[in-house]
């Protein structure tokens, strides 16, 4: 007798025969048995795939990796203040970053900028022997694409890359943006020193490259400074698109926008917190999607919320007196960031920046007015803060590059049952540990329990009553270096004999 597994969110797997390993791994959902077989796509065993009964009889057999990777901790550590406030005194000499400012002058505006972040990008690969690629990426944007341009501009990107070994098109990304702005958005002409907005986070960018050039990972890890940020995310828009276009398989992206301001405008003085924002939920998710959260959960659980979850545990892992303050948003109330244009792309992505933000720096022209001085100065940038931060994302990009594919197709099954059951989609990454099996209480915004089940493409937690937990599942390697959890979209489902 053979059964059928449907899933509705993935291809449908190919029929399994029944076995009593598969039986004693039924469940019940919708009123059918279902057998959750240990079979790899085609029916064939999978290989170092431990019987299900061997999984809930001897899990001490399971020998798990380390808690941490130590190279990430060599990383960290390598984190200069001196190298961003040089930097960030560098991009804030050019007088205004603007994007119609001058682009001829060696010394003064955009133009300038960006020739000077890619000799510095190039500089950083001639230091590792060639390994990063660097190249300008532009497009024209013209006054018919927005109310915000009044005449026809080029905008210009400067990429990075340092080519994966292993998934040369798989990519982790850190974005910064090259432009700055004074009071008027067009505005190319008045000094708009853009010191932390966004010169801080361009910073971190070239930090970080120098830092995780040391290495080579898997995955291609890229560093990027956009542009046209602050007239509607431009250099964002070309990026993602052509990512999307050219089949980019982006694990996620940090944009960094704002990473230095430790004095708030609501009198709070702090530099042990940071934010992370993040959509709930995939930008395109189709409506089918959008029932099944209503349904089985995933509202809270998209990509990008996870992403920003690996960043916050990241940062409780490796950092001390430095945590994520997870932002169930998008971004700041009513305003955007680089991040936005590769969530609509439907790419994992999420805002990295400081916990209090001083407003009378953003945006201003440099002046004393009333008594409170405006302006995004060097004054305002707190380069000790902007390190750590800057090492924070060095340490995300480094566990995630370094890190095997994450579990493609996760299901769950266990309506009216005792137990829950996960099974997934394994990869044969040839440094893959195992998976872990994680979960949490349904109001809870982390992630707070887990267990290593090794490798095993399904996992049976015994008397966990489905409803009142969310689950995940993240591959591991023998380093410890963990992908993004991956919540199930799709169901384990038994069919009415």
């Amino acid at each position: 007798m053979t059964f059928r597994v449907p899933v509705p969110t993935f291809r449908r797997s190919p029929p399994a025969r029944l076995n009593p390993v598969a039986l004693a791994a039924a469940v019940v959902l919708g009123g059918g048995f279902v057998p959750v077989p240990l079979v790899a796509t085609g029916g064939a065993p999978l290989a170092g795939v431990t019987p299900l009964a061997a999984q809930e009889t001897a899990p001490a057999a399971q020998v798990a990796p380390p808690a941490v990777d130590e190279r990430i901790f060599a990383i960290i550590a390598g984190a200069s203040p001196a190298r961003i406030e040089h930097d960030i005194r560098t991009l804030v000499g050019f007088g205004t970053r603007n994007t119609f400012s001058d682009t001829l002058s060696e010394t003064r505006g955009i133009g300038a900028a960006r020739r000077w972040v890619k000799a510095e990008m190039e500089r950083i690969s001639a230091a590792c022997g060639g390994c990063m690629e660097v190249s300008y990426q532009q497009w024209m944007v013209t006054p018919e694409m927005s109310r915000r341009i009044p005449r026809p501009v080029n905008v210009v990107n400067v990429v990075g890359v340092i080519r994966g070994t292993r998934y040369p098109n798989r990519y982790v990304i850190m974005s910064g943006d090259i432009d700055s702005r004074a009071s008027r958005g067009t505005d190319a002409e008045t000094d708009a020193p853009g010191a932390n907005d966004n010169a801080s986070g361009m910073a971190g960018v070239l930090e970080a490259a120098r830092l995780l050039s040391q290495h080579r990972y898997p995955t291609s890890v890229v560093f990027v400074g956009l542009s046209g940020e602050e007239q509607g995310l431009w250099g964002g828009q070309y990026m993602s698109r052509k990512a999307k276009e050219d089949g980019w398989d982006i694990v996620g992206v940090l944009n960094d926008d704002m990473i230095g301001n430790i004095e708030g405008i609501d009198g709070v003085i702090a530099n042990n917190t940071f934010r992370v924002f993040s959509e709930p939920f995939p930008r395109t998710a189709s409506e089918r999607e959008l029932r099944g959260y209503r349904t089985y959960g995933g509202e809270v659980d998209g990509p990008s919320r996870q992403l920003a979850r690996y960043v916050a545990r990241i940062a409780d892992t490796y950092f001390t007196n430095l945590d994520a303050m997870m932002i169930y948003r998008l971004d700041r109330f009513g305003r955007g960031g680089h991040h936005r244009p590769f969530n609509d792309q439907g790419f994992p992505a999420v805002r990295v920046m400081e916990t209090h933000e001083n407003y009378y720096r953003q945006h201003q022209d440099v002046r004393t007015e009333n008594g409170i001085a405006y302006g995004d100065v060097i004054a305002g940038v707190n380069f000790d803060y902007a390190a750590r931060l800057t090492a924070v994302n060095a340490a995300v990009l480094a566990s995630l590059a370094w890190a095997p594919p994450q579990p493609d197709s996760v299901r769950i099954g266990g309506a009216v049952r005792p137990s829950t059951v996960l099974a997934w989609k394994g990869t044969d990454d040839p440094e893959l540990a195992g998976y872990k099996v994680y979960w949490r209480d349904t109001t809870a915004p982390q992630w707070q329990h887990s267990r290593f089940v090794g490798k095993v493409a399904t996992y049976t937690l015994r008397n966990m009553v489905i409803d009142n937990y969310l689950f995940g599942v993240a591959s591991v390697n023998r380093q410890g270096d963990e992908s993004v959890v991956v919540f199930p979209g799709g169901l384990i489902r038994r069919r009415r004999r």
